[in-house]
């Protein structure tokens, strides 16, 4: 890819507010040395030329000459380095810039997301520290302060050594003026500003600077319209569903659906086809959709094969049916035949008017009215959070860890080739849906990162949304002369995306969901300070290692007058501190009442409870053992559970009151369910976590959405 000279380069960047020293560019040694003479020693001496990126690499730049006559025996040897391959080339003379940090800022033109604006941290170990941030371009002043922010080793902008604090204002402008570049010259395919020295007085400037040119950037193609509301009520409300091809066979797509639809008391209509008009499962199926009464169905559930589709679609709108869901496979995923076939049954269900789900997909599950139309279990317990998946196994992932925790579902769907009706779609919907309070989506191979994520954005300014994905995007960094390309990799990139579309990004599908179900239970934190309630000590201590690792959260030093309002109710040998270990102190009433001092104490913004059920625990080994129920166990036993119960009840009920989290976190959230104590939480409508560190994590996710909802 051509590239602009370093002094091209850095004369088209400083119209866009990079700013660079002054300099001289000059044909011969003997001018350099005269620059050097006007610009004052030290210099810094390089070889320039539109053909030469990599300059260090080849020994082509002279630092820290102090002298005419080194300035002029390095111009010759710089001049006489120059290869044939170089084409024209000059010498570039700069005043040596001083500086003991380094940054390093980019714009890249990513493969799935277009312009990318970069920052890290710089010089030469670029690479190796690969501490990178990026945002899509162009990008606000606001968005460019949140990419400082987010650099891990963000301490080294702070002061260092003696030396100021970086200019974050003009860092932040450096950033939006590389963002800019971008839609005014739509042919600059790579910046690279390494490094950009930050002075000993906080100023930056950009001693090195490499521009990469190409064809302009095409336009990507108009998005697809989203169904309307009246089609998505249709799919997830339908006042009746036909299961077309169903089965006698329990092991067919046919019989499942419709077995899954009537077992979980779907109340609307319920139609069958079958093409020797059997009776399954009590429905008198009927040997066409023709057959079917006009007016009474709105979803067809599709489990004939893919041939047949066309003609069912044509039927299905002659009946009024405003939706199909489709499990056929043999569309997208299986080659040229079947992408051809899968296009032109898009084009015929947009004509038809017909919302098109899938096809090759699992299902689609609506709580709010017992909806289970879908070709595998599980069916979830109601709730408000909305999932959709490209992937159908990831839908039953969520459903089952819905169905471990209680935390309900309200809408999922298996978006499967997603041919017509995109997962961004079904969430862009589920932001305006009054049973949905936040999106969780699983995604893979995406093509059209800047489509994708201007969709996700107006979802995610509406609710939380929730976000896994898996394997690399299309396309990966790419080998460019620039070390912006060599750090670009898909997946910094996609985060990227995801911080400037306010969307929470999860590693793990289990973080995903428990960030999903935090969301949907907990209120919405005002800020960062937590404050650890254990029963015992180890608990708290590596829980509050985790929070100090957490950015997003400040593990609060006690104040002092809770310190002393908890003094009143524990006895001395309390930890005194946060984490506050009770230390065996508790009786009846301690924890209830130290957990409501805590949460009403206006420095405190989150709470996390740990240790409930171990009394439960402890009743559980007293009712299995040869002794219960003699020797006064019984009564313990009911005692113990009553108050883990109440342990939980307590931490819902506070956390009502004052508006603020209190996550709950045992092992027994997972060891034994069961358990008193986390069975409670689960009646109460919260999600137990089944450590302090995962409590932590979802704490964290729900802390930064609520931060950056308030920026």
């Amino acid at each position: 890819m051509p590239t602009l000279s370093e002094a091209a380069s850095k004369s088209l960047l400083s119209e866009h507010g990079v700013p660079v020293a002054a300099e001289r560019i000059v044909a011969s040694a003997d001018a350099a040395g005269a620059s050097a003479d006007e610009l004052g020693y030290p210099v810094v001496l390089k070889l320039n030329g539109d053909q030469i990126a990599h300059k260090t690499e080849r020994g082509l730049v002279r630092l820290g000459l102090s002298t005419r006559d080194d300035v002029e025996s390095s111009g010759r040897d710089l001049l006489g380095a120059a290869t044939p391959a170089d084409g024209e080339v000059s010498l570039l003379v700069a005043p040596m810039i001083r500086g003991s940090r380094e940054l390093i800022v980019g714009l890249l033109d990513d493969p799935v997301f277009g312009p990318t604006v970069m920052l890290g941290i710089g010089g030469i170990l670029a690479e190796a520290i690969a501490d990178v941030v990026f945002r899509p371009a162009p990008l606000s002043a606001t968005a460019a302060a949140a990419m400082i922010d987010d650099l891990r080793t963000g301490a080294l902008l702070d002061d260092f050594r003696g030396e100021a604090a970086v200019d974050r204002d003009q860092l932040a402008g450096i950033l939006v003026g590389l963002g800019a570049l971008a839609d005014a010259r739509p042919d600059v395919r790579s910046v690279d500003l390494n490094p950009l020295i930050v002075q000993a007085d906080g100023q930056l400037v950009a001693v090195d600077a490499l521009v990469e040119t190409g064809p302009a950037r095409v336009a990507a193609a108009t998005e697809r319209e989203r169904p309307s509301d009246e089609a998505f009520r249709a799919l997830f409300e339908p006042r009746g569903v036909v299961v077309t091809g169903a089965s006698t066979h329990p092991g067919k797509f046919g019989f499942v659906s419709l077995h899954n639809l009537l077992a979980e008391g779907y109340s609307g209509a319920v139609f069958g086809t079958n093409l020797k008009e059997e009776t399954v499962l009590g429905v008198d199926t009927v040997a066409s959709v023709d057959d079917l009464p006009a007016g009474e169905i709105d979803l067809a559930f599709v489990c004939t094969p893919a041939s047949s589709n066309p003609e069912l679609l044509r039927q299905c709108a002659a009946k009024g049916i405003r939706a199909a869901f489709l499990t056929s496979a043999g569309y997208g995923e299986a080659g040229d035949d079947g992408r051809t076939a899968e296009r032109e049954l898009v084009d015929l269900a947009d004509d038809l008017g017909v919302l098109l789900a899938g096809p090759n997909g699992q299902g689609v599950v609506s709580t709010p009215v017992d909806l289970c139309a879908q070709i595998v279990a599980p069916y979830p317990p109601a709730g408000t959070i909305g999932i959709a998946s490209q992937s159908g196994n990831f839908v039953s992932s969520f459903m089952n860890l819905a169905r471990a925790s209680g935390v309900g579902i309200s809408r999922a769907v298996s978006a499967g080739n997603a041919a017509a009706v995109t997962v961004a779609d079904y969430l862009e919907w589920y932001a305006d849906d009054a049973a949905t309070t936040v999106g969780l989506a699983y995604l893979e191979g995406i093509t059209d990162g800047r489509a994708l994520f201007d969709q996700l954005a107006r979802a995610a300014a509406k609710q939380p949304l929730v976000i896994v994905k898996g394997g690399a995007t299309e396309g990966g960094a790419q080998a460019a002369a620039s070390h912006t390309g060599a750090l670009a990799a898909d997946d910094k990139v996609f985060d990227g995306a995801c911080r400037a579309a306010g969307i929470t990004r999860a590693a793990t599908v289990t973080e995903a969901f428990e960030t999903a179900a935090t969301f949907a239970t907990q209120p919405p934190s005002p800020g960062p300070n937590t404050v650890v309630l254990t029963t015992a000590g180890g608990w708290g201590v590596v829980t509050a290692d985790a929070i100090t690792r957490a950015r997003e959260l400040q593990l609060l030093p006690l104040p002092d007058d809770l310190r002393a309002a908890i003094d009143e109710l524990l006895p001395p040998r309390w930890s005194r501190n946060n984490p506050i270990d009770c230390a065996g102190g508790e009786t009846r009433d301690t924890i209830p009442a130290v957990m409501e001092l805590i949460a009403s104490h206006p420095d405190v913004h989150n709470v996390i409870y740990l240790g409930l059920g171990i009394q439960s625990n402890q009743a559980q080994m007293m009712r299995d053992g040869r002794f219960h129920p003699d020797h006064g166990l019984e009564r313990i036993v009911a005692y113990h559970e009553r108050q883990d119960t109440r342990f939980a009840e307590a931490a819902a009920a506070l956390s009502e009151s004052t508006g603020k989290p209190i996550l709950v976190a045992t092992e027994l959230a997972t060891a034994d369910p069961d358990n008193a104590g986390p069975a409670a939480v689960r009646v109460s409508g919260r999600y137990c976590y089944p450590s302090g560190e995962r409590a932590v994590a979802a704490l964290a996710h729900l802390v930064a959405d609520g931060s950056r909802r308030t920026r």
